[in-house]
């Protein structure tokens, strides 16, 4: 009287895409995830190892402190940064965020 009877599921009302259909939104979600977020993030770190291997002497560069400077000694990790005339700083490679042209720390 109080207790509604329970029926058995039948085999033939299964799902046919088999789940598949309650996990496309978890899959698109990470598919746009990684195209706007994870993959620029990997083209910019590769553009920036690609310019700090390409470093040279003589270059103007702006480090990550915010510092203007000439490079005039390279090391494998370390560069020395001429900030003023007869003032030199050693920074990692890694610190240097731009390279600017060419007379852009004389003005």
């Amino acid at each position: 009287m109080f207790i509604s009877n329970a029926y058995a599921q039948t085999a033939g009302a299964s799902d046919p895409t088999g789940g598949f259909l309650g996990m496309l939104p978890l899959v698109l979600m990470f598919v746009v995830l990684y195209f706007v977020m994870i993959r620029p993030q990997m083209k910019r770190q590769k553009e920036h190892r690609a310019m700090v291997e390409a470093l040279a002497k003589g270059d103007e560069v702006i480090t990550t402190g915010g510092l203007l400077g000439k490079v005039t000694k390279m090391g494998e990790v370390y560069l020395s940064v001429e900030v003023a005339t007869g003032v030199e700083i050693q920074v990692q490679r890694s610190a240097v965020l731009q390279v600017l042209p060419k007379g852009t720390v004389g003005k």
